[in-house]
């Protein structure tokens, strides 16, 4: 008796095990992109915080860390091989780089932000959305584009390939859905019906089908014969960023502002499941190549595994209360004004970087030096000491002005006494 149940055993411990840890807790910065390898073992995750993670999905263990962005990254894909990966940045560039952080190629032509990549089935091509209102085709082999889409009138947020690799599906900010051949880039459908931007677009495994995400608070269902619309979802509370089709096509993912994950039955159009636990907007998700589990990534700097069947998350490793909220709360004038550079930078010892570095000790330490921070050209060997005059001078001309070149984005402060105030507040708490 006690040897047939001990496999019994193992499994409810195992699952225990599993259970604790399936968190996916590194990032500094708001987690925008997610993918899963094909073969289901390891997932990367692309961030506010200027990085892409590649992470073991069994031990939840990090695996390394691609830190070549200069700007926060958006979107990641797996190449079929599972050994490459594309990136793609608000510093308009699409990186494409081993999964052991070698730089492959730099894949530059968009002019402004790249808001998502998709990869071919073959692993051969590479899609990207930019906000120059064009989708670019790349070749990974040569490095080039082979091919730039013109079509939408807005911004591009979204691209997917089919699964035969035959077609190209892009969303945009000017409301529609747009259906090209990728063989020549000529457009096969303009698919309109949503009110307000499309945010994220997928084909259905059957490839008769195409969803499609919106600001307008819906999912849409597309024939891509006829290019009709067949239905509209609704069940969000506010606008939806993420789509998904698990792979055997039952399950439609769809998740947004309103921080839940809604699971829709596509036979019946019903939402079956509401999945709750991010503390922020959810930004991307992908469903494991089984099917049976779902990977989420949001605002809150988290990504979580949920399992499908008990529609629950496994594991909850949330941060801890942050040790700031008191000092913000009590601050005054000066805590007001950190607010905005807290979501980039930590001011604790072991509060680590984001997508700035740490602010511990920046008073008195040379620019470009805070250790394990991937600095740009600009600032690396800068003779810059952060002091008093040096801070209040970097918010009173702008970083653009002050340390061009470097990664942080455009912000002045031209009254000196907010000046003032927010560098004694940063004196208070940063050593």
């Amino acid at each position: 008796m006690r040897i047939a149940r001990l496999p019994i055993l193992l499994v409810v411990l195992a699952a225990m095990a599993w259970s604790a840890l399936a968190d996916l807790v590194g990032h500094g910065g708001f987690v925008k992109g997610i993918a899963v390898a094909p073969n289901g073992r390891t997932v990367l995750s692309a961030s506010f915080d200027y990085s892409v993670i590649l992470w073991d999905l069994e031990s939840q263990r990090e695996l390394g860390r691609f830190e070549r962005h200069q700007g926060p990254v958006n979107g990641v894909a797996f190449t079929q091989d599972g050994l490459h990966a594309v990136s793609a940045s608000d510093d308009g560039a699409v990186l494409h780089w081993t999964i052991a952080g070698e730089l492959k190629t730099e894949l530059i032509g968009h002019k402004g932000r790249v808001a998502a990549v998709a990869v071919s089935p073959k692993g051969r091509l590479a899609a990207s959305a930019g906000w120059d209102r064009t989708i670019r085709i790349w070749d990974l082999a040569t490095g080039r584009a082979v091919r730039v889409i013109e079509g939408h009138d807005n911004n591009v947020n979204a691209v997917a390939f089919s699964l035969d690799g035959k077609f190209l599906a892009s969303g945009s900010y000017d409301s529609s859905v747009r259906l090209w051949r990728v063989e020549d880039g000529t457009a096969v459908f303009a698919l309109r019906g949503h009110e307000f931007g499309v945010t994220a677009v997928a084909f259905h495994p059957d490839g008769r089908r195409l969803y499609s995400v919106s600001v307008d608070k819906t999912l849409r269902e597309w024939d891509l014969k006829s290019g009709r619309e067949l239905r509209i979802l609704h069940g969000h509370e506010g606008s939806i960023m993420a789509l998904a089709i698990s792979p055997d096509g039952k399950w439609a993912a769809s998740a947004g502002i309103d921080r839940d994950i809604i699971l829709w039955n596509l036979a019946s159009g019903v939402a079956e499941r509401r999945l709750s636990g991010h503390q922020g907007p959810v930004w991307s998700l992908r469903f494991a190549p089984e099917g049976d589990r779902l990977i989420s990534a949001g605002g809150d700097e988290v990504v979580k595994v949920w399992d499908i069947a008990r529609g629950i998350a496994l594991g909850d490793r949330t941060r801890a209360p942050d040790p700031m909220a008191a000092l913000l709360a009590k601050g005054g004038r000066g805590a007001k004004l950190f607010r905005k550079c807290q979501a980039c930078h930590t001011v604790t010892r072991d509060g680590g970087h984001r997508a700035g570095p740490t602010l511990y000790g920046v008073f008195g330490r040379q620019a470009g030096t805070a250790k394990g921070y991937a600095y740009s050209k600009a600032l690396r060997g800068s003779d810059l000491v952060w002091t008093e005059r040096t801070v209040d001078a970097l918010f009173a001309e702008g970083p653009d002005r002050f340390t061009p070149g470097s990664k942080m984005p455009l912000q002045r402060i031209p009254d000196p006494r907010d000046r003032a105030e927010l560098i004694a507040f940063l004196k208070k708490i940063v050593q």
